[in-house]
């Protein structure tokens, strides 16, 4: 069987080293016959585009004798192939990791980038056959003497440098585009940075008449007006699109046959259940990464491949600062429910934090949130948003638990859930109290929405509880129960009602009374009904009540 080419994004290598490879070539006719000439393709990270953009430069850089490379592949039984393989200059950038806490380090990272791009060209072309400004331009750039301007242009004077040495049109490819506006976002540099990217760009592909085509892949589009300012020739083509639905990730067929090849056919609903669920164009598109780490195990675990390869902070940072009503969706989510929003492809990072709608797309167009039900009304999307797959979801859980975990250490949050499933109530309600200080500021409590946070709150530390399930907000007897806590294998362990409820100031309720009165709608609302029809006997009826920041438990 050939080999997987984990973590190898050189087209070339995956090919020479007989890896195995899912053909992706008809991008390249795509491309081609595409009315744009710049075309930007974002997609979810670990979804190809490295390789797809590294399989471009191989095909039409004319530096390379590349004919044997797609011998086997669908692009080389087209008319576009022999018409266009290895004719143009090409400009090749990768800006993957450029992932530096300050602007200072950025820039410097990607001037190194373009210092060898210039490099690497240097050979093949006539330095004296440029004039002066050009020439002194150009050897900046390659000592290390270019301003900031000179970088900015940099790509253009390249561009112009490839074309009279050839006199052939160039390709410019840049991948992974917006990484580093990312970490300026998340570091604090953002205005700095944009204004400088969006110099470079806009200089690289606004009126190049030295332009063939262009590509920029990423995982999100930043908004026009920010970055691809006056850019009127750009196609955008994202996962609500349909060109180039199929390009990236793995089609239903495309898993099956990886599966069949490796003798993993019988696993194929299973690895559905963990890493399908994107819906791109009409296409339904697997996680590939995870796909192929998946056949590559040896015990074929179906671990959290995706998951694992990347800190996910900006996912961190958004749920932090999001608002409450988008916390209570993290509640929706993880029951797996979906969320009804307008989708908008163009983001503005320094406008994040203003709406719902920025966050829920951003986390959309980044492959942490499927679209089900997409419609388009007035030129605008609208999707039901949902978790795709397990995977996904054990990130979700696994942030939300870093963070009690983070601000509340020691192993007590281990003790507080111990005390909880062993009816240990004191001790629940004095860990709880202890945890409620010390945490909840995260959640922003007042007294309009003080019932809400903590029902969001306490479902985030339940999240730990594995081997329970944990049901929020469902119809049982008579209303709808605030939490119930069931054992999923072992019937006989306790089964946990709880209701939650904050004191009424204006009946000048006390806590016993609250209390009593959480407890007593347990008991009108028959809430056990649900519990003792799943067989569950052994039941902890519980009331929670708090005001502020202090917590009452009461059994």
């Amino acid at each position: 069987m050939k080999r997987l080419p984990i973590g190898i994004s050189n087209f070339r290598r995956v090919i020479i080293n007989n890896n195995y490879f899912v053909d992706k070539s008809l991008i390249i006719q795509e491309l081609i016959n595409s009315n744009a000439q710049i075309t930007l393709l974002p997609r979810p990270r670990r979804f190809g585009k490295t390789l797809n953009l590294s399989m471009l430069r191989y095909f039409f850089d004319n530096r390379e004798k590349s004919e044997k490379l797609f011998r086997e592949l669908k692009i080389y039984r087209t008319d576009e192939f022999k018409k266009h393989l290895n004719r143009y200059p090409v400009i090749f950038l990768s800006f993957k990791d450029i992932k530096q806490s300050n602007f200072e380090s950025s820039y410097s990272k990607l001037y190194s980038l373009i210092q060898e791009e210039f490099m690497r060209h240097f050979e093949e072309i006539n330095i004296d056959s440029l004039n002066f400004l050009d020439r002194l331009n150009y050897m900046n750039i390659l000592e290390g003497k270019a301003t900031q301007q000179n970088i900015e242009n940099s790509l253009s004077l390249l561009s112009k440098t490839l074309f009279k040495q050839y006199n052939q049109q160039v390709v410019i490819l840049i991948d992974e585009y917006d990484t580093p506006i990312h970490a300026s976002y998340l570091h604090g540099y953002y205005n700095e940075f944009i204004e400088f990217i969006r110099n470079l760009l806009s200089g690289s592909f606004k009126d190049n008449d030295f332009l063939y085509r262009g590509v920029i892949t990423g995982i999100l589009r930043v908004s026009r007006e920010s970055i691809f300012s006056g850019l009127n020739n750009i196609a955008t083509h994202s996962i609500v699109d349909y060109e180039y639905s199929n390009k990236f990730g793995f089609t239903v067929d495309e898993t099956k046959q990886i599966l069949n090849d490796f003798d993993l056919s019988d696993k194929y609903d299973d690895v559905s259940d963990s890493y399908n669920g994107y819906k791109i164009g009409e296409e339904t598109i697997f996680n590939p990464w995870s796909i192929i780490n998946f056949v590559a195990d040896k015990k074929h675990r179906l671990l959290p491949y995706w998951a694992n390869t990347s800190s996910n902070e900006l996912l961190k940072h958004l749920i932090t600062i999001s608002s409450l009503n988008f916390k209570k969706s993290l509640e929706q989510w993880l029951n797996g429910e979906s969320i009804r929003t307008e989708i908008d492809s163009n983001i503005v990072f320094n406008e994040i934090e203003k709406n719902d709608k920025n966050i829920y797309s951003l986390l959309f167009f980044s492959g942490y949130l499927k679209c089900v039900n997409k419609e388009l009304i007035e030129k605008r999307y609208y999707c039901n948003l949902a978790i795709p797959n397990k995977e996904v979801k054990y990130i979700f859980k696994n942030i939300i638990s870093s963070w009690l975990n983070e601000s509340f250490r020691d192993d007590r949050l281990k003790v507080l859930l111990n005390a909880l499933i062993n009816g240990e109530i004191k001790l629940f309600e004095r860990l709880f109290s202890e945890f409620v200080l010390e945490t909840l500021s995260f959640y922003d409590v007042n007294r309009k929405n003080e019932e809400a946070v903590y029902h969001a709150f306490l479902l985030g530390i339940l999240i730990s509880l594995n081997e329970y399930e944990v049901i929020s907000n469902r119809e049982s007897g008579l209303g709808r129960v605030d939490i119930i806590l069931l054992h999923k294998e072992d019937k006989s362990r306790l089964a946990i009602i709880m209701e939650l409820k904050s004191i009424d100031e204006f009946e000048e309720e006390t806590k016993e009374k609250a209390l009593n009165n959480a407890l007593k709608q347990i008991e009108d609302k028959k809430y056990e009904v649900e519990v003792k029809k799943r067989g569950y006997s052994n039941i902890l009826k519980m009331g929670v009540v708090f005001d502020g920041k202090r917590v009452w438990v009461k059994r």
